[in-house]
């Protein structure tokens, strides 16, 4: 019997007994539409998507996985792209979106299509497309309450934004303003955008700390806390307490600061392996199954007590990470329902 015919029997036998007929993947195409790749933990994030997807392709769970970034952080740029993967013929869009919004036409073309769109890290707002998202509220939120238990009489604080427009730079932004409203001995007196990378926020640091008053901490997205650390130094500034984003070079930092002064702080950031999250998730629906529009996973945290370990399971240069399976995405699909 031909692989057509045993699939037909297969789908027959699925009807007879009254269970849903799932679609075969071998044969879909998937493709990543990224905006931005100008830091470690968006480098990290493409490592994770090729090292998942090379390996489904070559299982035959899926005919492709391309991956495609953006040269600018632009949304009608991406949008332009997502058209383009459209008329490529692509059966799913993974997206990490430049905005929430401004995306939404391309993401309804695509959807009109018949193209199955996830976002994930930066999502998008249409109704037809599903996200994969970290409550970065929270996220924002934590870093203040963790500064509470450190500095109960509160003090100044340095807040390190990201990309200026992206969903994710304003749900942490929100978190942190909620969480200094609960604890309102604590002030923001300075707010400059690091863009989730290091270099650009020890130059924005730089910039601002003339014109600030004595710092007690900074709160950060990610990417900048060694470029903070940096700053201060240079400026012959008190080291504050720095949230840390997972990075290597920061996990190192804090780390030698530890063993010379018993520094303490903690860092968190969203895995980059979320892009593998996002695909598995792409594949559940292209395979039929029933999938909830919007999936929450936790953030990837760092404390005083799993330094090392971390440390030494990142590697140089890298991103504390989690690459996930196909079981993961199972799970968390039935975990959201």
């Amino acid at each position: 019997m031909t692989r057509k015919g045993l699939l037909l029997t297969a789908t027959t036998l699925a009807l007879a007994l009254g269970a849903p007929a799932m679609a075969d993947t071998a044969q879909k195409k998937i493709a990543l539409s990224n905006n931005y790749a100008g830091n470690s933990w968006r480098q990290a994030m493409l490592e994770s998507w090729k090292r998942v997807t090379d390996k489904a392709v070559a299982d035959g769970v899926v005919a492709s996985a391309d991956a495609f970034t953006t040269a600018e952080n632009q949304a009608t740029e991406q949008a332009a792209q997502i058209q383009n993967m459209i008329l490529q013929g692509y059966d799913a869009i993974v997206v990490n979106a430049a905005s929430p919004t401004a995306l939404n036409g391309a993401i309804k073309e695509a959807c009109d299509a018949g193209i199955t769109v996830v976002s994930f890290d930066g999502i998008v707002t249409e109704p037809c497309a599903w996200r994969v998202k970290v409550d970065f509220v929270k996220m924002g939120r934590d870093e203040v309450e963790y500064l509470a238990t450190r500095l109960p009489e509160g003090g100044n604080l340095l807040e390190i934004r990201g990309l200026a427009g992206v969903s994710v730079d304003d749900e942490i932004h929100q978190g942190i303003d909620e969480g200094v409203k609960a604890h309102p001995n604590f002030k923001i007196v300075g707010s400059v955008n690091g863009d989730w990378a290091q270099d650009v926020a020890q130059k924005a640091v730089a910039g601002i700390l003339p014109s600030l008053p004595e710092i007690a901490a900074v709160v950060t997205q990610g990417g900048d806390g060694y470029g903070a650390a940096q700053a201060f130094a240079a400026a012959g500034r008190p080291t504050p307490i720095i949230i840390m984003g997972n990075r290597q070079d920061e996990l190192k930092w804090w780390a030698e600061q530890r063993d010379a002064n018993k520094y303490e702080t903690v860092s968190t950031s969203i895995a980059p392996g979320v892009s593998t999250l996002a695909f598995w998730v792409a594949q559940q629906i292209l395979d039929g199954q029933e999938v909830p529009k919007d999936l929450t996973v936790p953030f990837l945290s760092v404390t005083q007590d799993s330094l090392d370990q971390s440390l030494k399971d990142t590697p140089e240069g890298g991103v504390t990470n989690v690459d996930y399976s196909q079981d993961d995405a199972k799970k968390v699909i039935s975990e959201s329902k």
